[in-house]
């Protein structure tokens, strides 16, 4: 089985998350993706970061009624810090069967070459690349690389941050989320 890995804080995971992840999975040869929750550093303490179960348990909502799309809390038993390295070999070792490979932000691949190890991270997975607004018009050294993939998906403009913002002046985000998520969140009292 072909997995994508959509990591992400999701703080909270919002529509345009979903937008990108339904995406890549129904117009590329990967089987599933997985949007997996990125812990909370504990030696980073910010009060906007929900705690790492209300911020899978989101995903989980959001994710029920898209049978490709998984949630995953994989990192939170790995030590910390972690890099997508050791997440991707610790996925190998208890998935065998599995192939697992990277969903960025094109934004991403610009600075990819200074993540721990990418050439070994290139060496046995697959980077599938959706285009990003704030992405500088430098043109990334490794977009020709055999194992990018440009995926030609839908550019979303909308953030985690402005949804905090909004909630936290009263606003009505209800249509950024997913129904489930959204309830989940309001009735959790989160970002007041």
């Amino acid at each position: 089985m072909k997995i994508g890995l959509f990591f992400g804080s999701f703080n909270p995971v919002h529509v345009g998350h979903l937008i990108i992840a339904n995406h890549i999975v129904e117009n590329s040869d990967l089987d599933e993706v997985w949007m997996v929750v990125t812990p909370h550093n504990p030696l980073k303490k910010k009060q906007s970061l929900l705690d790492d179960h209300h911020r899978y348990q989101l995903v989980l909502e959001a994710t029920e009624d898209y049978p490709k799309i998984k949630p995953s809390n994989i990192e939170f038993g790995l030590p910390q810090p972690n890099y997508t390295i050791n997440t991707l070999i610790y996925l190998g070792e208890k998935y065998p069967k599995h192939h697992f490979n990277l969903i960025m932000g094109r934004d991403n691949l610009n600075s990819f070459k200074k993540w721990k190890n990418y050439d070994r991270i290139l060496e046995y997975h697959d980077l599938y690349v959706y285009p990003r607004v704030t992405a500088s018009s430098t043109i990334p050294e490794l977009i020709n690389h055999e194992r990018v993939h440009l995926i030609d998906a839908p550019i979303v403009e909308i953030s985690s941050t402005a949804i905090r913002k909004a909630i936290k002046e009263g606003k009505n985000i209800r249509p950024l989320m997913p129904y489930r998520a959204w309830s989940y969140l309001d009735e959790m009292n989160f970002y007041k």
